[in-house]
């Protein structure tokens, strides 16, 4: 069978740590790919430029977040301000003249390093305690960004991002943006499938489970508390410029306020914690469903020749869309990721019946 468990053995550790261990699936990946590689020369512009670039850095985001909150279990409600940051500093940086390449990688830095003073807030609290905290980084951050014009400009000022290169190769157009953005992204999946395989990445899951049963153990939790605070805020900060650069083309303080960490935290939970692929469905559906369903909304009311109200019309799309979430939520809490894991598991004893591991 092309897709089919039975019959493949491991008779090694390599193979056994693989990370995709059916061929079938390594096969859907590098289809994925492909298609991603060749999706300029197959879609509009438009389609590329307004659906599939943005989904690519709200992905990364939504996978820098889920090693924060799926892997290490820490809440964080501000994460858009470390975005912020990042988008910001690399800003200022390509304006100064730095390269492109060492500006992603100092405003990464620079995101885990005011990222991880508020990270200390979980060596001592947690739960509902440290959503606090981390609140309080996003109003601190938000109001430092429009009282202090040397960042932002003021609170009405627009930032336009420079041109830049990277590797010499200028990035002057939606190709080119789309490739960069593809890049990132996939660096960060890569990244963080490989992370679940080493010893850091078991340390968190440690942390996360019961951190006094790891600290018990002779896990270091305060360190890998603060290690992930870190690495989080990191590639953060990364998605940030990334979105500035390939997106936006421009920084202002509405595009880091509190709703954005609020849709990047229901990414994270309703695409499923702790799951890569989880963060890529979680992104799609916050992304989409809000457009799908103002599209097909106004469609059904123009079908129906019913005559709804502007302001009735914009809300009703936002109303379906969190009976979509709270629906979600609540008849699969494990997120989107486990409704594929069900499928897969489906089809990997198809067509005999399909048995439910105790």
């Amino acid at each position: 069978m092309y897709y089919r468990l039975a019959g493949v053995y491991r008779t090694s550790y390599a193979g056994d740590r693989a990370i995709l261990k059916i061929p079938a699936e390594r096969w859907q990946v590098a289809g994925l790919f492909a298609a991603a590689l060749a999706s300029p020369f197959l879609v509009s512009n438009l389609y590329l430029t307004g659906y599939l670039l943005p989904w690519l850095i709200w992905s990364m985001a939504a996978l820098s977040l889920n090693l924060l909150v799926g892997w290490a279990g820490q809440i964080h409600l501000g994460y858009a301000a470390v975005m912020a940051i990042g988008a910001y500093s690399a800003t200022h940086m390509v304006r100064a003249g730095v390269p492109f390449e060492a500006a992603i990688v100092l405003c990464g830095v620079l995101s885990a390093g005011i990222g991880l003073v508020f990270g200390f807030a979980s060596l001592r609290v947690k739960g509902l305690y440290l959503a606090v905290s981390t609140l309080a980084m996003q109003y601190l951050v938000d109001w430092t960004i429009n009282h202090v014009p040397a960042i932002s400009g003021g609170s009405q000022a627009t930032l336009q991002v420079p041109s830049f290169t990277v590797l010499w190769i200028p990035i002057d157009n939606d190709f080119a943006r789309y490739y960069l953005a593809l890049f990132g992204c996939a660096a960060v999946a890569v990244f963080l499938l490989n992370v679940r395989r080493t010893a850091f990445g078991r340390a968190l899951a440690a942390v996360r489970e019961k951190d006094y049963a790891a600290a018990v153990l002779g896990v270091n939790t305060f360190y890998f508390k603060l290690m992930a605070f870190w690495v989080s805020s990191m590639l953060g900060g990364m998605a940030g410029a990334l979105l500035a650069f390939c997106y936006y083309r421009a920084v202002t303080p509405e595009q880091f306020h509190l709703d954005v960490s609020i849709q990047l935290l229901a990414m994270v939970i309703v695409g499923g914690l702790a799951s890569v692929i989880g963060s890529f469905l979680g992104a799609a559906l916050v992304f989409f469903a809000p457009i799908v369903l103002n599209n097909g909304a106004g469609a059904l009311a123009g079908g129906l020749g019913l005559q709804i109200g502007g302001e009735l019309r914009s809300q009703i799309p936002l109303i379906l869309y969190g009976g979509l979430i709270a629906g979600f939520l609540l008849f699969e809490p494990l997120g989107l990721a486990k409704i594929w894991d069900n499928i897969r598991n489906y089809f990997l004893v198809w067509p005999f019946r399909h048995t439910r591991h105790s």
